[in-house]
């Protein structure tokens, strides 16, 4: 049968894994990720011996692991003189007879060396071209010695959808600032962007002036931003210098009268 209606009621089971499997894929992607559920698989050595991955989600070419707690593996101690990289994986196996899929926390070791270790070679092949073992690297576990290293992560978290449509959502502000300059924000996501003609109430020159007025709320820069103003009387330039707490300082040359083209570009924390 070419075409399987997969959520139609057939009269007889028909679904699985491999139906469920490809349907995820398609919607997180067909690699591997942890999803920001439960503790989102962050682990620990619980001693030299032992990794402990605590719990959350997986999907591994499109099926779901789910680790309800704290989940253990060992790691082989380690070699005096001698360094070594193991990997921590989640391993997903097919029994080819029987047709049973399993997963379980599995440590690679890797080969001990005087020099710089490497990673252990792991299964790289996709659960969805039909392989019976495939790992998901979790973690580098680095030894020097008998020594375990600092943990490193070897995963990407896979982000919600409402994160995605919160990156994507538009708002504005209108802001009138300094001699009545009025300029329009726009955030997208954390990009925020300042556009405008405004003309100010006064004519002024300066070199640096801090301002009373500051850029609101959701709208000011993570670190710094700014914003350059262009006259079209002889090209005069003045510029906002935006701090993280929205305070401005004026520097530049502005006239009374005169439109300044405007434009300024950050991201908001």
């Amino acid at each position: 049968m070419t075409v399987e209606l997969i959520t139609g009621f057939a009269g007889t089971p028909h679904i699985g894994s491999d139906d469920i499997g490809a349907f995820q894929a398609g919607l997180v992607g067909p690699g591997d990720y942890a999803l920001t559920t439960g503790n989102q698989l962050k682990a620990t050595m619980s001693n030299a011996n032992t990794i402990a991955v605590q719990s959350g989600d997986a999907v591994l070419n499109g099926r779901h692991v789910h680790l309800t707690g704290t989940t253990t593996a060992t790691v082989q101690s380690g070699t005096q003189g001698q360094k070594r990289n193991d990997i921590a994986v989640l391993r997903y196996s097919k029994n080819t007879t029987s047709g049973v899929e399993t997963c379980q926390l599995v440590v690679i070791k890797g080969t001990p060396t005087t020099g710089t270790p490497a990673d252990p070679a792991h299964n790289t092949g996709s659960i969805l071209d039909g392989v019976a073992t495939h790992d998901m690297p979790l973690y580098r576990v680095s030894l020097n010695g008998i020594t375990v290293g600092t943990l490193v992560p070897l995963f990407n978290v896979l982000k919600p959808m409402k994160d995605m449509w919160d990156s994507l959502t538009q708002s504005s502000v209108s802001f009138t600032g300094p001699y009545a300059m009025n300029v329009l924000l726009m955030r997208i996501g954390r990009i925020v962007i300042a556009v405008g003609q405004p003309s100010p109430s006064s004519s002024y020159a300066t070199g640096e002036l801090k301002a009373i007025e500051k850029i609101p709320e959701g709208y000011r820069p993570a670190s710094y931003g700014s914003i350059l103003f262009a006259s079209n009387n002889g090209g005069a330039v003045g510029s906002w210098y935006i701090s993280s707490d929205g305070s401005i300082t004026i520097r530049g040359k502005a006239d009374k009268g005169y439109y300044q083209t405007c434009t300024g570009c950050w991201l908001t924390a």
